[in-house]
């Protein structure tokens, strides 16, 4: 993984395969983003990235073509999206309970219990120990 930050450190442009359920949480200093399949990343975006959590067999390439560009940085912001609606809920336990239905729906479970808890609290805007809670209320 500390490849793949040296290269968003660098602003090289690359892209999560589309044809994986696989994805990669950027975590930026104040909160986390998702990347999920087919989207962008890097470029002059996730140079302020800390750390990077794989979710699923992540598979990473760079785009071939301008089109193949717009079209993951359609999709990066489809996922930016998701998790904005998901923020807009002002109840922090509701927030927990929705970003891990999305992922649930997504991935397997297993994969899901692989992220940790301060990589959601961060994509929802929560304190760790709410997911933890919320998590140990569904049996996550």
């Amino acid at each position: 993984m500390s490849e793949i930050l040296e290269q968003l450190h660098q602003g090289q442009l690359m892209m999560i395969n589309s044809r994986k359920r696989n994805g990669l949480i950027l975590i930026k200093p104040f909160h986390a983003e998702f990347a999920g399949p087919g989207s962008a990343i890097g470029g002059q975006f996730d140079r302020s990235s800390q750390e990077v959590i794989a979710v699923g067999d992540l598979s990473i390439g760079e785009p071939s073509s301008q089109e193949e560009r717009q079209k993951a940085f359609l999709i990066r912001r489809q996922w930016i999206r998701l998790a904005q609606q998901i923020t807009d809920n002002p109840d922090p336990s509701d927030r927990v309970r929705m970003i891990l239905k999305q992922f649930e729906n997504y991935f397997t479970l297993g994969t899901v219990k692989a992220v940790p808890d301060e990589a959601f609290a961060l994509l929802v805007g929560v304190l760790p120990r709410t997911v933890t809670r919320i998590r140990a209320e569904v049996g996550n």
